[in-house]
């Protein structure tokens, strides 16, 4: 339990400042918060842990505290604001001062801007899908015969990213009109963002690809694993207004629950529980691809916090039976 020692630290700052910024009513807001968060980012841990396995002690270590301080500044508060301050064209001081004195108009501003944030993440996400799925050096799928059919598919160049920009492309026609340029813009950055971090890792040396997955080096892995870790909380930003409009609580209830997921992350890893399980790596990056998809179907349809949660859940949770089926199954012919 050494891993969780700081979350339960940070928690206990965290309703406590929520406390005297809001009283009981913002505890409360706040306790609520970080339990939906945790909730609803067990696929998030596992997939990071995916990731941090292949990097040295010291960057594990850096992911939990300098990782942190990325997320809990650059992500649930300075990334909503430079939203807002795009949208509406103003300084991040006025808009600061909007979020404190006029939470209303700073969430209706932030929500507004969901088609550049959806598809932004939405490609990202698919692209780290894609790139699991269709890896031709992949030796163990978990599907059989249709990950090992598209596993071939990875023998074309650029594969992941045609498709990704394909499904982009089919996307926006559905859009109306006036969101269709923002769409495309923050759709590409999104695929852009993955293959530029992509070739930084290889410039830095990066592992040859196996059968569990991409090994990661100091600091482009540090880096990938920051946005990847962002790009999961975009819908975490956006679906907290719908219980509360105070950035002070938000900010507060993310960051707490964030600190769990990255201490649950750490434990994984510590543990080898991808190592026992096969195919918890399968099932993550599934968690990945379905939440791709649920983000990028938010630009048609709004999706209940509660599917986008459960689906990364049982995606893992069937990665894990299958898991131990498997074990069960080796240790009988073992014994043979």
């Amino acid at each position: 339990m050494r891993h969780f020692l700081l979350s339960y630290l940070i928690t206990a700052i965290a309703l406590t400042a929520s406390y005297f910024w809001a009283g009981l009513h913002g505890l409360m807001i706040c306790a609520l918060m970080i339990l939906l968060e945790v909730s609803f980012s067990f696929d998030n841990a596992v997939v990071n842990a995916v990731v941090l396995k292949d990097m040295s002690k010291l960057w594990q270590k850096r992911f939990l505290t300098w990782g942190m301080l990325v997320t809990v500044f650059g992500m649930y508060y300075l990334f909503p604001l430079l939203i807002v301050s795009v949208a509406t064209g103003l300084s991040l001081i006025d808009v600061t001062h909007l979020a404190l004195d006029a939470p209303d108009e700073y969430s209706r501003h932030l929500t507004e801007s969901h088609v550049q944030i959806a598809t932004f993440g939405g490609m990202f996400l698919l692209m780290v899908f894609l790139s699991f799925i269709l890896d031709e050096h992949k030796k163990r799928h978990w599907l059989g015969r249709i990950e090992a059919h598209l596993a071939k598919l990875g023998k074309l160049e650029a594969v992941e990213t045609i498709v990704a920009l394909i499904v982009l492309l089919v996307l926006q026609m559905f859009l109306p009109e006036a969101e269709r340029a923002h769409a495309l813009t923050s759709g590409v950055f999104g695929v852009v963002l993955y293959v530029g971090i992509n070739s930084i890792i290889a410039l830095f040396g990066m592992k040859g690809k196996g059968g569990s997955g991409t090994g990661y080096c100091g600091i482009a892995g540090f880096l990938y694993l920051n946005l990847l870790d962002a790009s999961f909380s975009l819908d975490a930003v956006i679906g907290s207004f719908a219980i509360s409009n105070d950035i002070v609580i938000i900010v507060l209830g993310l960051s707490a629950g964030a600190m769990f997921v990255r201490s649950l992350t750490v434990h994984l890893v510590r543990q080898g529980t991808l190592d026992k399980y096969i195919f918890l790596e399968h099932g993550a990056h599934y968690a990945i691809g379905a939440l791709a998809v649920i983000m990028l179907a938010s630009l048609l349809e709004p999706v209940s916090e509660f599917v986008t949660g459960t689906v990364g859940i049982a995606f893992i949770l069937l990665s894990l039976w299958s898991s131990v089926c498997f074990n069960r199954k080796t240790l009988l012919n073992d014994k043979k």
